[in-house]
């Protein structure tokens, strides 16, 4: 069974094709959303979701999310007395959402196509690719968000011609694609985002007011206290009213303080983020060559696109009412579990074609030649970025020194005109005859397909001589064989069981429901938890349960967490 992934910063979401529709495949608690956070427990185990999520409020430095943004990167986290890096965190995101789908499903999956922001490069890709292996997936495909959401809206849309631009805005990311339907072609035509932008910033801002208007010093608190602050300002922001004022509270070093702001005053603050909004918006209409007016639809993917303030901003933009008639969380995961409906040639959808663009920039590093003077360190684009892909370009380069006996050719990514500044895949060294500079000629050809392998060939005219290679994004990330050590390593973790997760979560909320009552209320909590803990230790399941829903309803009655 193949199912369609939405790997998340905030939060993660599966899905399968069920020969007809698209459907949200609910967790282990019922839930559509599995926050993408992992936590370890004092005995070792591992949680991950909204059961480590409800920990993290108390035990941050157990804890792991927003990690996706670190994908592709060496920074390692440390929850307890272990290590991990982004993928590894991440695989026990995707891990948990695999089990949830064979649950679900009743049978074993063992393929994925899990969407990924359309700015991620080939090394963020690659970690993608290697935290589903991890696992246990295969990696059929990596789809861009903003083309998984686009498929989604335009499968639905009964226009045989249309023209789209995807504002998605996750947790962490931000992408633009614009996309054009023709029949049943879907093709993307330009892509631009920013890979450290998303609803996490709007909660910066609002942590930022809650502290001026409070006197705080953000940098002098606790760890717990800024877990608590962090959860404050996220719900604060989530239920932000469209005008009028808006009142902060939060504990502090076991104080209540409290603080109100204007929406007005929220929303200038928020500014510096609408301007980075913006530039990806204004940058993926100038690559595909058109303007705002000939946009047919704005399309609102990603959590984020629920507030306000980021509405209001993509009306303004366009002049027009964005559309989200498509669950915004939803979206990017529907369209995933489509595109494995279109890989299986389901035979509803199976006359759908989608093409894709290359969201870099690929080149080499070459010296340009000015008259008297030779300028090294540049940078020679080969495929040009949002080129319609799979694709293949060639380049012709000449020797830059008298009698050399080899050419590097380093295979570069990104936009800046200097070769240092761009990521660096891979390189390719071929001998040619030593002659002087200018006299011998070298063909580098690079071919980019949709599941982001590149293909750099390079050839000397001289000799015929020619070198291949596949670039897969590896970087200096881990080789086959160490990610096949790393992964029998995390298969001796505990996780939490699936029968115990409610469990877990319940007593999570509970914990945190006495530490912040008091008297009374402080008294009956402790009583339920203590019932609880009696009916675990007797560990018969109709005693556990309805203790379970007792606790649960006595909390319901003080405060939802």
């Amino acid at each position: 069974m193949i199912v369609g992934i939405d790997l998340g910063t905030t939060n993660s979401l599966v899905a399968y094709f069920d020969g007809e529709h698209a459907r949200i495949i609910p967790n282990r608690l019922g839930e559509n959303l599995t926050p993408s956070v992992v936590s370890v427990d004092e005995d070792g185990t591992l949680l991950v979701g909204r059961t480590a999520l409800t920990r993290a409020l108390r035990h941050p430095l157990s804890s792991a999310s927003v990690f996706k943004r670190s994908m592709g990167t060496d920074r390692v986290y440390t929850l307890g007395d272990k290590s991990f890096r982004s993928e590894e965190l991440s695989s026990f995101v995707l891990r948990s959402l695999k089990e949830d789908a064979e649950h679900f499903l009743g049978e074993p999956v063992e393929e994925a196509i899990i969407s990924v922001p359309a700015y991620f490069n080939d090394s963020q890709r690659k970690a993608t690719k290697r935290a589903g292996e991890l696992a246990g997936l295969k990696v059929e495909r990596i789809i861009n968000e903003p083309t998984a959401a686009a498929i989604t809206h335009g499968l639905l849309d009964e226009k045989e011609k249309s023209r789209y631009l995807v504002f998605d805005l996750g947790g962490g990311t931000f992408d633009v694609s614009i996309l054009e339907r023709s029949g049943s072609i879907i093709e993307v035509r330009s892509i631009a985002g920013d890979n450290f932008l998303g609803g996490e910033d709007f909660t910066d801002v609002v942590e930022k007011l809650f502290c001026k208007g409070c006197n705080i010093e953000l940098s002098s608190l606790s760890v717990e206290d800024r877990a608590a602050l962090r959860e404050a300002a996220e719900k604060c922001k989530c239920s932000l009213p469209p005008a009028g004022t808006v009142t902060m509270s939060c504990d502090i070093a076991g104080e209540k303080k409290e603080t109100s702001f204007s929406i007005s005053t929220y929303e200038q603050a928020c500014e510096p983020l609408f301007d980075r909004l913006r530039r990806p918006v204004e940058r993926s209409l100038r690559d595909a060559g058109i303007r705002a007016r000939d946009i047919d639809e704005v399309v609102l993917v990603g959590g984020a696109t629920k507030a306000t303030v980021v509405r209001k901003l993509a009306a303004r933009l366009f002049g027009r009412i964005p559309r989200a008639d498509v669950n915004p969380d939803e979206a990017v995961a529907l369209g995933a579990a489509l595109q494995c409906g279109i890989k299986e040639r389901a035979e509803a959808i199976k006359e759908v074609i989608l093409t894709d663009v290359c969201p870099f920039t690929l080149g080499t590093e070459v010296v340009n030649q000015h008259g008297r003077f030779d300028e090294g360190g540049r940078y020679l684009p080969i495929i040009e970025r949002n080129t319609v892909i799979p694709v293949s370009h060639t380049e012709t380069v000449f020797t830059v020194s008298d009698y050399q006996e080899q050419v590097r050719v380093e295979v570069l990514q990104g936009e800046s005109r200097i070769a240092r500044n761009n990521l660096l895949l891979g390189e390719v060294r071929v001998p040619v005859p030593p002659k002087p500079k200018g006299e011998e000629a070298v063909d580098i050809t690079f071919t980019y397909d949709i599941n982001s392998l590149l293909e750099v060939k390079v050839y000397v005219h001289s000799t015929g001589y020619t070198k291949t290679i596949i670039i897969k994004g590896e970087g200096n990330q881990m080789t086959d064989e160490e990610a096949k050590a790393r992964m029998e390593e995390l298969s001796y973790l505990k996780i939490s069981p699936r029968d115990q997760e409610e469990n877990k979560l319940v007593m999570y909320r509970a914990q945190l429901l006495y530490e912040e009552s008091t008297g009374d209320d402080r008294a009956r909590i402790d009583r339920a938890i203590a019932d609880f803990e009696a009916a675990l230790e007797r560990g018969r399941e109709a005693d556990i349960k309805q203790a379970r829903e007792d606790l649960q309803e006595l909390m319901d009655t003080l405060r939802t967490f």
